[in-house]
């Protein structure tokens, strides 16, 4: 397990030099310009003297690999520079947004791991039947349905028609202190849409798994040995069927952390998203790599966690042949 996890920090090492190297390299033939981003209004009134000089001062028209560089030199040494569109340090912006969104997607992805490892059992007890077509026909059309879509329609529901739940945001407007409480009530609506957005195919892969593992012989000898359903379907079934299910933790991290983009967006999640899209709108270097970079070891991270699972739970496969 060691060497497997060091193999793999060693080669994400060049993963995050290429990936960061490409979001300057990306950033710097955007359309968008950085130095009226950062001027904001006040851009509207300057005379082209104030913005060269402007220019200057935020070094816009040096070589991106000299920005990539020097960024890259200074991230090394604990300072990821500062945010030319938020006026803050990049690890003070990512500080105060990296707690919401995490909370968001560690909530969705856990309901959706639970809810479509139960939909899958259910649906693959009895193929073919109305409950299996039931499932089937909800995982596919959730499965295309886009996620803002999903988004908008729950809080005109849930928001707006029944007023059950808030529409957005972290706490109440009128509340002037972040309590655990209104946290809760307005993670249910964010949390529930991502969670929906990732339960089809966890629903279908365990439903496909656990239909193969009981038509499997060791299911079939445990079933000739007198052995309960429950007891055939959770300790011989299910453990087999489970398996492929490992390895979409690492494949689903990428649409995880888009969908949160979209989610935050939508409710107003004080998460990453917003920093996001001010970042790549605004060219803002800095803020832009790092958070990049934190996606990307994200979904490596998802990868190698993946890996390490089914290598727990399948003896068949070793942690060297990984």
């Amino acid at each position: 397990m060691a060497r497997l996890v060091g193999r793999r920090a060693l080669f994400a090492v060049p993963v995050l030099l290429v990936v960061t190297f490409g979001v300057f390299a990306i950033a710097a033939a955007s359309p968008f310009d950085p130095v009226r981003a950062y001027a904001g209004p006040a851009a509207l009134g300057a005379d082209q003297e104030t913005l060269d000089r402007l220019r200057d001062n935020l070094g816009v028209d040096e070589h991106f690999a000299v920005r990539w560089w020097r960024w890259l030199t200074s991230a090394l040494g604990g300072d990821l520079g500062q945010s030319s569109v938020l006026r803050q340090p990049v690890g003070q912006v990512i500080g105060e947004r990296l707690l919401w969104s995490t909370l968001l997607c560690a909530v969705a992805f856990v309901v959706a791991v639970l809810a479509g490892t139960l939909l899958g059992v259910l649906a693959a007890r009895r193929p073919g039947s109305w409950l299996d077509r039931i499932v089937t026909s909800l995982a596919y059309t959730l499965e295309a349905a886009p996620v803002f879509w999903i988004a908008l329609l729950v809080i005109w529901l849930f928001a707006l028609q029944l007023g059950v739940f808030p529409a957005g945001g972290l706490t109440d407007t009128a509340s002037e202190q972040v309590t655990p409480e209104q946290v809760a009530s307005h993670l249910v609506l964010p949390a529930g849409v991502l969670a929906v957005s990732q339960l089809p195919w966890f629903a279908l892969y365990v439903r496909q798994g656990v239909g193969d593992a009981l038509a499997e012989d060791p299911v079939r000898g445990a079933r000739a040995r007198g052995s309960s359903e429950r007891t055939v379907l959770l300790w011989h079934a299910l453990r087999s069927g489970i398996l492929p299910v490992l390895t979409l933790i690492g494949s689903r991290v990428p649409e995880l952390i888009t969908g949160a983009l979209l989610v935050e967006s939508v409710f107003s999640w004080p998460g990453i998203a917003a920093a996001t899209v001010e970042a790549a709108t605004a060219v803002d270097f800095p803020l832009l790599a790092a958070l990049t970079t934190l996606a990307t070891a994200a979904v490596l991270v998802g990868n190698l966690l993946a890996d390490l699972l089914y290598c727990l739970f399948d003896p068949r496969v070793k942690f060297s042949d990984m």
